[in-house]
Protein backbone atom coordinates (compact mmCIF):
# COMPACT_ATOMS: atom_id res chain seq x y z
CA UNK A 1 0.00 0.00 0.00
CA UNK A 2 2.54 2.51 0.98
CA UNK A 3 4.51 1.75 -2.66
CA UNK A 4 1.73 2.05 -4.08
CA UNK A 5 0.96 5.34 -2.55
CA UNK A 6 4.82 6.47 -3.46
CA UNK A 7 4.35 5.57 -6.94
CA UNK A 8 1.03 8.07 -7.22
CA UNK A 9 2.50 11.02 -5.71
CA UNK A 10 6.13 10.39 -7.77
CA UNK A 11 3.70 10.45 -10.95
CA UNK A 12 1.96 13.68 -10.16
CA UNK A 13 4.91 15.21 -8.80
CA UNK A 14 6.38 14.06 -12.84
CA UNK A 15 3.17 15.62 -14.27
CA UNK A 16 3.02 18.54 -12.27
CA UNK A 17 7.05 19.14 -13.47
CA UNK A 18 5.82 19.05 -16.99
CA UNK A 19 3.71 21.71 -16.88
CA UNK A 20 5.40 24.14 -14.82
CA UNK A 21 8.70 23.77 -17.32
CA UNK A 22 9.93 26.60 -18.63
CA UNK A 23 9.82 26.64 -22.54
CA UNK A 24 13.70 26.13 -22.98
CA UNK A 25 13.64 23.37 -21.12
CA UNK A 26 12.26 21.13 -24.06
CA UNK A 27 15.16 22.60 -26.69
CA UNK A 28 13.12 25.58 -28.24
CA UNK A 29 13.81 28.89 -26.85
CA UNK A 30 11.20 31.45 -27.11
CA UNK A 31 11.74 35.11 -26.49
CA UNK A 32 9.20 38.11 -27.32
CA UNK A 33 11.09 40.57 -29.03
CA UNK A 34 10.19 44.58 -29.95
CA UNK A 35 9.42 45.76 -33.86
CA UNK A 36 9.57 49.38 -35.30
CA UNK A 37 7.43 50.22 -39.16
CA UNK A 38 8.96 50.51 -42.18
CA UNK A 39 11.11 53.11 -43.35
CA UNK A 40 11.43 54.65 -46.89
CA UNK A 41 15.41 55.42 -46.57
CA UNK A 42 16.07 52.04 -45.40
CA UNK A 43 14.05 50.86 -48.10
CA UNK A 44 16.20 52.82 -50.49
CA UNK A 45 18.86 51.54 -49.37
CA UNK A 46 18.13 47.96 -49.14
CA UNK A 47 16.95 48.52 -53.15
CA UNK A 48 20.60 49.45 -53.89
CA UNK A 49 22.29 47.20 -52.04
CA UNK A 50 19.95 44.36 -53.73
CA UNK A 51 21.03 45.10 -56.97
CA UNK A 52 24.77 45.47 -56.87
CA UNK A 53 24.62 42.18 -54.21
CA UNK A 54 23.19 40.08 -57.35
CA UNK A 55 24.49 41.93 -60.33
CA UNK A 56 27.77 40.80 -59.37
CA UNK A 57 28.85 44.43 -57.91
CA UNK A 58 29.99 43.46 -54.41
CA UNK A 59 33.93 42.96 -54.64
CA UNK A 60 35.98 41.05 -52.66
CA UNK A 61 39.59 41.62 -52.09
CA UNK A 62 41.90 39.02 -50.27
CA UNK A 63 39.57 36.02 -49.94
CA UNK A 64 37.85 34.01 -52.73
CA UNK A 65 34.10 34.71 -53.62
CA UNK A 66 32.43 31.74 -55.16
CA UNK A 67 28.40 32.05 -56.73
CA UNK A 68 27.93 29.32 -58.41
CA UNK A 69 11.37 17.93 -31.54
CA UNK A 70 13.90 18.65 -28.36
CA UNK A 71 16.59 19.14 -31.38
CA UNK A 72 14.29 22.15 -33.01
CA UNK A 73 16.07 25.18 -32.07
CA UNK A 74 13.45 28.27 -31.86
CA UNK A 75 14.91 31.72 -32.62
CA UNK A 76 12.19 34.52 -32.21
CA UNK A 77 13.47 37.04 -34.89
CA UNK A 78 12.73 40.77 -34.53
CA UNK A 79 10.65 42.73 -37.04
CA UNK A 80 12.86 45.71 -38.14
CA UNK A 81 10.48 48.36 -39.55
CA UNK A 82 8.17 45.50 -41.09
CA UNK A 83 10.92 45.07 -43.76
CA UNK A 84 13.99 43.46 -41.93
CA UNK A 85 13.66 40.59 -39.06
CA UNK A 86 16.37 40.00 -36.71
CA UNK A 87 17.11 37.85 -33.67
CA UNK A 88 20.48 37.58 -31.40
CA UNK A 89 23.02 35.57 -31.03
CA UNK A 90 26.08 35.07 -28.77
CA UNK A 91 29.41 34.73 -29.44
CA UNK A 92 32.57 33.66 -27.66
CA UNK A 93 32.63 32.52 -23.89
CA UNK A 94 30.96 33.68 -22.09
CA UNK A 95 28.59 35.16 -24.92
CA UNK A 96 28.96 38.21 -26.29
CA UNK A 97 25.15 39.33 -27.70
CA UNK A 98 24.76 40.66 -31.02
CA UNK A 99 21.30 41.43 -33.47
CA UNK A 100 21.59 39.94 -36.34
CA UNK A 101 19.44 39.39 -39.73
CA UNK A 102 19.07 35.94 -40.50
CA UNK A 103 19.52 35.99 -44.15
CA UNK A 104 19.02 33.10 -47.11
CA UNK A 105 20.76 35.30 -49.51
CA UNK A 106 24.38 35.10 -47.88
CA UNK A 107 26.33 32.88 -46.08
CA UNK A 108 28.56 34.68 -44.22
CA UNK A 109 28.62 35.09 -40.39
CA UNK A 110 29.55 38.96 -39.12
CA UNK A 111 29.71 41.60 -36.80
CA UNK A 112 31.74 44.74 -35.81
CA UNK A 113 35.06 44.42 -34.68
CA UNK A 114 36.34 45.86 -31.12
CA UNK A 115 39.48 46.97 -33.20
CA UNK A 116 37.04 48.87 -35.29
CA UNK A 117 38.30 52.32 -34.63
CA UNK A 118 37.64 54.94 -37.29
CA UNK A 119 33.74 54.00 -38.30
CA UNK A 120 31.59 56.12 -36.63
CA UNK A 121 28.62 53.39 -37.03
CA UNK A 122 30.79 50.41 -35.32
CA UNK A 123 30.04 53.02 -32.01
CA UNK A 124 26.13 52.06 -32.08
CA UNK A 125 26.58 48.71 -32.04
CA UNK A 126 27.81 45.53 -30.37
CA UNK A 127 31.44 44.61 -30.97
CA UNK A 128 33.06 42.04 -30.49
CA UNK A 129 36.04 41.42 -27.56
CA UNK A 130 38.19 38.73 -28.69
CA UNK A 131 40.36 39.20 -25.13
CA UNK A 132 37.40 38.42 -23.52
CA UNK A 133 36.64 35.37 -24.88
CA UNK A 134 38.45 32.22 -23.61
CA UNK A 135 37.29 30.10 -26.87
CA UNK A 136 39.16 32.18 -29.43
CA UNK A 137 41.35 31.79 -31.98
CA UNK A 138 42.98 33.91 -34.19
CA UNK A 139 42.59 33.59 -37.75
CA UNK A 140 43.73 37.01 -39.28
CA UNK A 141 42.87 36.50 -42.58
CA UNK A 142 41.71 40.14 -44.31
CA UNK A 143 38.43 40.68 -46.73
CA UNK A 144 36.97 43.41 -47.83
CA UNK A 145 33.39 43.51 -49.65
CA UNK A 146 32.13 46.52 -51.36
CA UNK A 147 28.20 46.90 -51.79
CA UNK A 148 26.32 49.74 -53.32
CA UNK A 149 25.20 51.24 -50.20
CA UNK A 150 28.65 51.03 -49.03
CA UNK A 151 31.10 48.54 -47.77
CA UNK A 152 32.84 46.03 -45.16
CA UNK A 153 36.05 45.11 -44.28
CA UNK A 154 37.82 43.16 -41.60
CA UNK A 155 39.43 39.55 -40.91
CA UNK A 156 38.65 36.40 -40.09
CA UNK A 157 38.47 35.02 -36.56
CA UNK A 158 36.71 31.45 -34.98
CA UNK A 159 34.96 31.66 -31.48
CA UNK A 160 31.85 30.01 -30.07
CA UNK A 161 28.32 30.64 -31.48
CA UNK A 162 25.37 30.61 -29.51
CA UNK A 163 22.13 30.19 -31.73
CA UNK A 164 19.13 29.78 -29.27
CA UNK A 165 19.95 26.91 -26.81
CA UNK A 166 22.89 25.52 -29.25
CA UNK A 167 26.57 26.28 -29.15
CA UNK A 168 28.21 25.72 -32.26
CA UNK A 169 31.68 25.29 -31.84
CA UNK A 170 35.28 26.67 -33.90
CA UNK A 171 32.90 29.10 -35.86
CA UNK A 172 34.67 31.26 -38.36
CA UNK A 173 33.29 34.51 -38.90
CA UNK A 174 34.22 38.10 -39.85
CA UNK A 175 35.17 40.87 -37.32
CA UNK A 176 34.35 43.95 -39.75
CA UNK A 177 36.47 46.59 -38.69
CA UNK A 178 34.97 49.07 -41.28
CA UNK A 179 31.97 49.82 -41.96
CA UNK A 180 31.63 52.93 -44.47
CA UNK A 181 28.29 53.64 -45.30
CA UNK A 182 25.36 55.68 -43.01
CA UNK A 183 23.42 52.78 -43.60
CA UNK A 184 25.11 50.25 -41.05
CA UNK A 185 24.95 53.60 -38.63
CA UNK A 186 21.21 53.89 -38.84
CA UNK A 187 20.85 49.78 -38.78
CA UNK A 188 19.00 48.73 -35.93
CA UNK A 189 21.33 45.52 -36.39
CA UNK A 190 24.45 44.81 -35.44
CA UNK A 191 25.51 42.47 -38.19
CA UNK A 192 24.17 39.65 -40.33
CA UNK A 193 24.27 35.70 -40.31
CA UNK A 194 24.25 34.84 -43.41
CA UNK A 195 21.58 30.72 -44.21
CA UNK A 196 22.74 29.94 -47.89
CA UNK A 197 24.96 27.49 -49.35
CA UNK A 198 28.46 27.10 -49.02
CA UNK A 199 29.19 28.06 -52.28
CA UNK A 200 28.19 31.62 -52.09
CA UNK A 201 30.80 32.33 -49.06
CA UNK A 202 33.25 34.71 -49.20
CA UNK A 203 36.45 33.16 -48.33
CA UNK A 204 35.36 29.85 -48.65
CA UNK A 205 33.96 29.92 -44.56
CA UNK A 206 31.54 26.99 -43.73
CA UNK A 207 28.55 28.67 -42.82
CA UNK A 208 26.74 28.67 -39.44
CA UNK A 209 24.15 26.02 -40.34
CA UNK A 210 26.46 23.70 -42.17
CA UNK A 211 28.40 23.56 -38.63
CA UNK A 212 25.12 22.98 -36.92
CA UNK A 213 24.23 20.19 -39.18
CA UNK A 214 27.78 18.49 -39.41
CA UNK A 215 28.07 18.90 -35.64
CA UNK A 216 25.03 17.48 -34.95
CA UNK A 217 22.94 20.09 -33.07
CA UNK A 218 19.84 19.06 -35.01
CA UNK A 219 17.76 16.03 -35.84
CA UNK A 220 16.93 17.19 -38.95
CA UNK A 221 18.72 19.21 -42.21
CA UNK A 222 15.61 20.83 -42.08
CA UNK A 223 14.96 25.50 -40.53
CA UNK A 224 12.04 27.13 -41.27
CA UNK A 225 10.68 31.15 -41.38
CA UNK A 226 7.50 32.24 -39.71
CA UNK A 227 7.55 35.73 -40.09
CA UNK A 228 4.52 38.06 -38.26
CA UNK A 229 3.11 40.37 -40.53
CA UNK A 230 1.05 42.09 -37.89
CA UNK A 231 2.77 45.59 -36.79
CA UNK A 232 0.87 45.67 -33.69
CA UNK A 233 2.04 42.30 -32.67
CA UNK A 234 4.92 42.70 -29.96
CA UNK A 235 6.48 39.03 -31.41
CA UNK A 236 8.25 39.48 -35.31
CA UNK A 237 8.62 36.04 -35.84
CA UNK A 238 10.07 32.71 -35.25
CA UNK A 239 13.16 30.74 -36.89
CA UNK A 240 12.99 27.20 -35.80
CA UNK A 241 16.13 25.16 -36.52
CA UNK A 242 16.21 21.48 -37.25
CA UNK A 243 12.47 21.30 -37.90
CA UNK A 244 9.20 22.96 -38.44
CA UNK A 245 6.70 24.34 -36.11
CA UNK A 246 2.88 23.07 -36.50
CA UNK A 247 1.42 26.44 -34.61
CA UNK A 248 3.32 28.35 -37.45
CA UNK A 249 1.42 27.11 -40.79
CA UNK A 250 -1.71 25.73 -41.91
CA UNK A 251 -2.80 22.99 -43.89
CA UNK A 252 0.59 20.93 -45.74
CA UNK A 253 3.88 22.64 -47.83
CA UNK A 254 4.37 22.36 -51.34
CA UNK A 255 7.37 21.45 -52.22
CA UNK A 256 9.87 22.32 -55.06
CA UNK A 257 13.46 21.43 -55.40
CA UNK A 258 16.61 23.48 -55.23
CA UNK A 259 17.60 23.92 -58.55
CA UNK A 260 20.90 25.46 -58.35
CA UNK A 261 22.72 25.67 -54.97
CA UNK A 262 24.32 28.91 -53.78
CA UNK A 263 20.94 30.86 -53.00
CA UNK A 264 18.01 28.73 -52.31
CA UNK A 265 16.85 29.03 -56.00
CA UNK A 266 13.72 26.91 -57.59
CA UNK A 267 11.47 27.40 -60.41
CA UNK A 268 9.01 29.69 -60.10
CA UNK A 269 5.28 29.15 -62.90
CA UNK A 270 3.15 31.65 -64.27
CA UNK A 271 2.79 34.74 -62.40
CA UNK A 272 -1.15 36.23 -62.52
CA UNK A 273 -2.67 39.93 -62.01
CA UNK A 274 -6.41 38.85 -61.00
CA UNK A 275 -7.11 36.17 -62.78
CA UNK A 276 -4.69 36.78 -66.03
CA UNK A 277 -1.56 35.44 -66.80
CA UNK A 278 1.15 37.91 -67.60
CA UNK A 279 2.40 34.65 -69.65
CA UNK A 280 6.37 35.98 -68.41
CA UNK A 281 7.11 32.62 -66.72
CA UNK A 282 5.07 30.13 -67.97
CA UNK A 283 8.41 28.00 -69.02
CA UNK A 284 9.39 28.89 -65.73
CA UNK A 285 11.62 31.42 -64.10
CA UNK A 286 14.38 31.39 -61.55
CA UNK A 287 13.40 32.26 -58.62
CA UNK A 288 15.06 33.19 -54.97
CA UNK A 289 13.34 33.39 -51.42
CA UNK A 290 15.65 35.79 -49.47
CA UNK A 291 15.10 36.89 -46.16
CA UNK A 292 17.08 39.74 -46.29
CA UNK A 293 15.00 41.42 -48.92
CA UNK A 294 12.00 43.08 -47.66
CA UNK A 295 9.53 43.37 -50.58
CA UNK A 296 9.24 41.32 -53.85
CA UNK A 297 11.27 41.98 -56.45
CA UNK A 298 11.02 41.26 -60.32
CA UNK A 299 12.06 42.15 -64.28
CA UNK A 300 10.74 45.57 -64.72
CA UNK A 301 8.00 44.23 -67.42
CA UNK A 302 5.99 42.78 -65.00
CA UNK A 303 6.16 44.61 -62.41
CA UNK A 304 5.23 47.60 -64.59
CA UNK A 305 1.80 45.67 -65.23
CA UNK A 306 1.51 44.91 -61.64
CA UNK A 307 2.07 48.47 -60.24
CA UNK A 308 -0.11 49.94 -63.50
CA UNK A 309 -2.99 47.47 -62.54
CA UNK A 310 -2.85 48.61 -58.54
CA UNK A 311 -2.44 52.48 -59.44
CA UNK A 312 1.22 52.83 -58.52
CA UNK A 313 2.83 56.04 -59.11
CA UNK A 314 5.42 55.77 -62.09
CA UNK A 315 7.51 57.32 -64.74
CA UNK A 316 7.21 58.32 -68.47
CA UNK A 317 9.72 56.39 -70.60
CA UNK A 318 10.04 58.21 -73.58
CA UNK A 319 12.17 55.08 -75.32
CA UNK A 320 9.39 53.38 -74.48
CA UNK A 321 6.35 55.84 -75.94
CA UNK A 322 9.34 55.91 -78.89
CA UNK A 323 9.07 52.23 -79.66
CA UNK A 324 5.71 51.71 -79.51
CA UNK A 325 4.39 54.54 -81.31
CA UNK A 326 7.34 53.71 -84.29
CA UNK A 327 7.47 50.41 -84.00
CA UNK A 328 4.17 49.07 -82.09
CA UNK A 329 2.12 47.71 -85.01
CA UNK A 330 5.14 46.22 -86.55
CA UNK A 331 6.14 44.34 -83.32
CA UNK A 332 2.50 43.02 -83.28
CA UNK A 333 2.47 41.82 -87.22
CA UNK A 334 5.50 40.07 -86.45
CA UNK A 335 4.11 38.04 -83.14
CA UNK A 336 1.29 37.12 -85.21
CA UNK A 337 3.44 35.97 -88.45
CA UNK A 338 5.23 33.69 -85.75
CA UNK A 339 8.57 34.67 -85.40
CA UNK A 340 9.70 33.87 -82.10
CA UNK A 341 9.58 36.45 -79.39
CA UNK A 342 13.12 37.04 -78.67
CA UNK A 343 13.95 37.52 -82.08
CA UNK A 344 11.43 40.57 -82.62
CA UNK A 345 13.54 43.28 -81.67
CA UNK A 346 16.61 41.74 -83.67
CA UNK A 347 14.70 41.62 -86.78
CA UNK A 348 13.31 44.91 -86.36
CA UNK A 349 16.90 46.55 -85.65
CA UNK A 350 16.92 47.78 -82.09
CA UNK A 351 18.76 45.59 -80.90
CA UNK A 352 21.64 42.58 -82.22
CA UNK A 353 22.42 39.61 -80.64
CA UNK A 354 26.31 39.41 -79.60
CA UNK A 355 26.43 35.62 -78.94
CA UNK A 356 25.08 36.30 -75.42
CA UNK A 357 22.60 38.60 -75.11
CA UNK A 358 20.76 41.32 -77.02
CA UNK A 359 22.37 44.93 -77.11
CA UNK A 360 21.85 48.03 -78.85
CA UNK A 361 22.73 48.68 -82.79
CA UNK A 362 23.20 51.85 -82.82
CA UNK A 363 20.35 52.83 -85.37
CA UNK A 364 19.34 56.67 -84.96
CA UNK A 365 15.74 58.07 -84.76
CA UNK A 366 14.28 61.67 -85.05
CA UNK A 367 11.01 62.45 -82.90
CA UNK A 368 9.65 65.53 -82.71
CA UNK A 369 12.80 67.17 -83.43
CA UNK A 370 14.71 65.17 -80.82
CA UNK A 371 18.10 63.06 -81.36
CA UNK A 372 16.69 59.93 -79.67
CA UNK A 373 18.91 57.43 -79.82
CA UNK A 374 17.04 53.27 -80.38
CA UNK A 375 21.10 52.21 -79.90
CA UNK A 376 20.52 53.07 -76.23
CA UNK A 377 20.22 50.44 -73.77
CA UNK A 378 17.56 52.04 -72.82
CA UNK A 379 15.83 51.18 -76.15
CA UNK A 380 16.58 47.78 -76.68
CA UNK A 381 15.09 47.40 -73.08
CA UNK A 382 12.06 49.11 -74.18
CA UNK A 383 11.36 47.23 -77.00
CA UNK A 384 12.10 43.71 -75.33
CA UNK A 385 9.39 45.14 -72.31
CA UNK A 386 6.97 46.01 -75.18
CA UNK A 387 7.50 42.72 -77.06
CA UNK A 388 6.14 40.40 -73.76
CA UNK A 389 3.44 43.11 -73.30
CA UNK A 390 1.98 42.32 -76.99
CA UNK A 391 2.48 38.47 -76.58
CA UNK A 392 0.80 38.62 -73.20
CA UNK A 393 -2.23 40.49 -74.60
CA UNK A 394 -2.55 38.17 -77.62
CA UNK A 395 -2.69 35.18 -75.75
CA UNK A 396 -6.29 37.05 -74.09
CA UNK A 397 -7.24 37.81 -77.92
CA UNK A 398 -7.54 41.83 -77.22
CA UNK A 399 -7.52 43.89 -79.99
CA UNK A 400 -4.62 45.65 -81.79
CA UNK A 401 -5.60 49.12 -81.04
CA UNK A 402 -6.84 48.09 -77.40
CA UNK A 403 -3.24 46.50 -76.97
CA UNK A 404 -1.49 49.38 -78.14
CA UNK A 405 -2.97 51.80 -76.48
CA UNK A 406 -2.77 49.93 -73.29
CA UNK A 407 1.44 49.45 -73.62
CA UNK A 408 1.16 53.35 -74.14
CA UNK A 409 -0.23 53.24 -70.84
CA UNK A 410 2.48 51.16 -69.32
CA UNK A 411 4.99 53.54 -70.62
CA UNK A 412 3.56 55.88 -68.58
CA UNK A 413 3.78 53.90 -65.56
CA UNK A 414 7.10 52.67 -65.58
CA UNK A 415 8.82 51.59 -61.74
CA UNK A 416 10.64 54.30 -60.35
CA UNK A 417 14.53 52.89 -60.59
CA UNK A 418 14.54 55.50 -57.50
CA UNK A 419 12.69 54.16 -55.29
CA UNK A 420 9.50 52.25 -54.15
CA UNK A 421 5.72 52.94 -56.05
CA UNK A 422 3.38 54.99 -54.05
CA UNK A 423 -0.25 54.13 -53.62
CA UNK A 424 -3.51 55.69 -52.84
CA UNK A 425 -4.44 53.78 -49.43
CA UNK A 426 -8.16 54.48 -50.08
CA UNK A 427 -7.86 52.02 -53.51
CA UNK A 428 -6.64 48.93 -51.61
CA UNK A 429 -10.53 47.02 -51.47
CA UNK A 430 -10.64 47.60 -55.48
CA UNK A 431 -7.33 46.04 -56.23
CA UNK A 432 -6.24 42.57 -57.93
CA UNK A 433 -4.83 39.77 -55.82
CA UNK A 434 -1.42 38.62 -57.50
CA UNK A 435 -0.63 35.06 -57.54
CA UNK A 436 2.47 32.83 -58.29
CA UNK A 437 2.50 29.03 -59.28
CA UNK A 438 4.53 27.58 -57.38
CA UNK A 439 5.16 23.38 -57.84
CA UNK A 440 1.58 22.85 -59.10
CA UNK A 441 -0.58 25.12 -56.47
CA UNK A 442 -1.18 28.88 -56.98
CA UNK A 443 -0.09 31.34 -54.16
CA UNK A 444 -2.15 34.32 -53.77
CA UNK A 445 -0.74 37.68 -52.15
CA UNK A 446 -3.96 39.86 -51.51
CA UNK A 447 -3.84 44.20 -51.61
CA UNK A 448 -3.43 43.19 -48.02
CA UNK A 449 -0.69 41.29 -47.84
CA UNK A 450 1.60 42.71 -50.56
CA UNK A 451 1.24 46.80 -49.44
CA UNK A 452 3.02 47.83 -47.00
CA UNK A 453 2.00 51.24 -45.16
CA UNK A 454 3.89 53.58 -43.25
CA UNK A 455 3.09 56.40 -40.90
CA UNK A 456 -0.29 57.20 -39.02
CA UNK A 457 -3.22 59.46 -39.72
CA UNK A 458 -2.91 62.07 -42.73
CA UNK A 459 0.85 60.92 -42.85
CA UNK A 460 0.20 57.42 -44.15
CA UNK A 461 1.67 56.37 -47.07
CA UNK A 462 1.04 53.18 -49.03
CA UNK A 463 4.13 51.11 -50.81
CA UNK A 464 3.69 48.44 -53.67
CA UNK A 465 5.19 45.42 -52.36
CA UNK A 466 6.98 45.00 -55.73
CA UNK A 467 9.66 46.24 -57.30
CA UNK A 468 11.55 46.42 -60.28
CA UNK A 469 14.89 43.93 -60.64
CA UNK A 470 16.59 43.52 -63.66
CA UNK A 471 19.07 40.98 -64.00
CA UNK A 472 20.82 39.97 -67.23
CA UNK A 473 21.68 36.77 -68.65
CA UNK A 474 22.95 34.12 -67.77
CA UNK A 475 21.84 34.76 -64.19
CA UNK A 476 18.74 36.53 -64.97
CA UNK A 477 16.10 37.29 -65.15
CA UNK A 478 15.50 36.53 -61.53
CA UNK A 479 12.87 36.99 -59.30
CA UNK A 480 13.15 37.55 -55.96
CA UNK A 481 10.63 36.76 -52.76
CA UNK A 482 11.32 38.11 -50.04
CA UNK A 483 9.95 39.51 -46.39
CA UNK A 484 6.25 40.41 -48.28
CA UNK A 485 6.24 36.64 -49.23
CA UNK A 486 7.45 34.93 -46.55
CA UNK A 487 4.98 37.07 -43.96
CA UNK A 488 1.91 35.31 -45.60
CA UNK A 489 3.84 31.64 -46.32
CA UNK A 490 5.32 29.76 -43.57
CA UNK A 491 8.67 28.88 -45.49
CA UNK A 492 11.13 25.58 -44.57
CA UNK A 493 14.46 25.52 -46.38
CA UNK A 494 15.42 21.80 -46.18
CA UNK A 495 19.26 21.43 -47.12
CA UNK A 496 19.30 17.72 -46.80
CA UNK A 497 16.99 17.13 -49.56
CA UNK A 498 17.81 20.04 -51.66
CA UNK A 499 13.95 21.80 -51.55
CA UNK A 500 12.08 24.67 -50.23
CA UNK A 501 8.37 24.22 -48.77
CA UNK A 502 5.75 26.71 -48.80
CA UNK A 503 2.67 27.09 -46.54
CA UNK A 504 -0.01 29.48 -45.60
CA UNK A 505 1.17 30.99 -42.20
CA UNK A 506 -1.14 31.04 -39.23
Amino acid sequence: MEQKLLRSVFCLWVLASCLLLPASSNGLRRIGLKKRRLDLHSLNAARITRKERYMGGAGVSGVRHRLGDSDEDILPLKNFMDAQYFGEIGIGSPPQNFSVIFDTGSSNLWVPSSKCYFSISCYFHSRYKSRKSNTYTEIGKSCEINYGSGSISGFFSQDNVEVGDVVVKDQVFIEATREGSLTFLLARFDGIIGLGFREIAVGDAVPVWDNMVEQGLVSEEVFSFWLNRDPDAEEGGEIVFGGVDPKHFKGKHTYVPVTKKGYWQFELGDILIGNQSTGVCEGGCAAIVDSGTSLLAGPTPVVTEINHAIGGEGVVSAECKLVVSQYGDLIWDLLVSGLLPEKVCQQIGLCAFNGAEYVSTGIKTVVEKENVSAGDSAVCSACEMAVVWVQNQLKQKQTKEKVLSYINELCDSLPNPMGESIIDCDRIPTMPNVSFTIGDKIFNLSPEQYILKTGEGIAEVCISGFMAFDLPPPRGPLWILGDVFMGVYHTVFDSGKLRIGFAEAA
